[in-house]
């Protein structure tokens, strides 16, 4: 009599399959343009506030960065430069940390110019929150990238030309003809001071109050509540009711501006609003120290403490030669250890 075996069935398990994200554009589709992305990473090993700082700096370039980002210690420049070709990226910000204070190098890709910064001072956005009455950040505040505003930058140097052509190209080209206003809601400001020799680095939020409008019938039409009727005599007395006249009637007429579209149930065409910025952070105070011709590397083109000794900025030179050289070697190219697993691990990480 024949024996029969019985087989194990295999069982059948469903493949899981990742969503693929959609991709971002490389080509803004009105004007023409290239939009230029950034990848903000560290070189070296970086206390917390700074760590938190980098993630500020992310969530400022956003939406065109990388905002959770993978890095090992492993991971090279060269790791960093072979990802952001396939991925558009044109810009890298890095923060390193040296025995004297924390550097923000900016560098475009693939091939240079670099400019350093000193930190000289930074607050993080967790503080500004903090300091505020009424911090203010909407969840649709990152869904558009930020206006760039440049002010005290108009000098015959040319360092400080370089430096306005490399911040204005690290944010998208706006058509002032195209643009939707209800996508200016960020804006960056960068003020030069030629005294100090310093750059104040400021992140704001931009919102717009109607003008003759009183606080309370702002607050009616925005949050959609019945209002508390019972201690007034008349409904007039909710609109016209002593200490909630308009705050706008004190603005002065410059920053007031007559919208040409519909941006809220409140700030309608045609009508004048005042335009209202709070500070969002991160905010910086930076220095330029050193422009290089390429990516981290290359001939020194401005160096504020001197090149080869022809200038010499009394009672620093030391340190500050030091610090350049610690920059330059946490820049330096390390043995490549499995580059392939290392794309792999920060396409992971990427989130357009």
């Amino acid at each position: 009599m024949a024996r029969f075996h019985n087989r194990k069935k295999k069982v059948f398990v469903k493949p899981i399959v990742k969503k693929q994200q959609q991709q971002q554009p490389n080509v803004d589709h009105i004007t023409g343009n290239k939009i230029p992305k950034s990848f903000v990473f560290s070189r070296g090993k970086l206390p917390g506030p700074l760590r938190q700082l980098q993630m500020d700096l992310r969530k400022l370039m956003l939406p065109y960065t990388a905002l959770k980002l993978k890095e090992k210690k492993r991971n090279n420049l060269k790791d960093f430069l072979n990802v952001a070709g396939p991925m558009g990226v044109t810009h890298f910000l890095i923060l390193s940390k040296t025995e004297t204070s924390p550097v923000l190098r900016v560098a475009k890709t693939p091939q240079g110019p670099t400019l350093t910064f000193k930190i000289h001072e930074y607050s993080l956005a967790v503080d500004i929150s903090q300091s505020q009455l009424r911090p203010r950040c909407p969840q649709d505040l990152f869904k558009n990238p930020p206006l760039i505003v440049l002010s005290g930058f108009a000098a015959a140097d040319e360092q400080l030309r370089l430096t306005t052509t490399m911040f204005k190209n690290i944010f998208p080209d706006i058509d002032i003809n195209t643009v939707k206003l209800s996508s200016c809601q960020r804006i960056v400001l960068l003020n030069y001071n030629k005294d100090t020799k310093l750059i104040d680095f400021r992140h704001y939020s931009i919102r717009l109050q109607p003008v003759g409008v009183s606080r309370r019938i702002r607050k009616f039409v925005q949050n959609h509540q019945v209002p508390d009727l019972r201690n007034l005599q008349d409904v007039s007395d909710f609109v016209t009711k002593a200490g909630y006249g308009s705050e706008s009637e004190a603005d002065e007429e410059a920053a007031t501006v007559t919208l040409t579209s519909d941006l809220s149930r409140v700030n309608r065409a045609s009508t004048k609003s005042a335009v209202k910025l709070q500070e969002i952070g991160p905010r910086m105070t930076l220095q330029l120290t050193k422009i290089e011709g390429g990516l981290c590397a290359g001939e020194v083109m401005f160096s504020e403490y001197g090149n080869g000794g022809n200038k010499k900025k009394p009672g620093n030179e030391e340190g500050n030669e030091k610090e350049d050289g610690e920059n330059d070697g946490q820049m330096e190219d390390s043995d490549e250890d499995d580059e392939a697993d290392n794309e792999e691990d920060m396409e992971e990480g990427e989130e357009d």
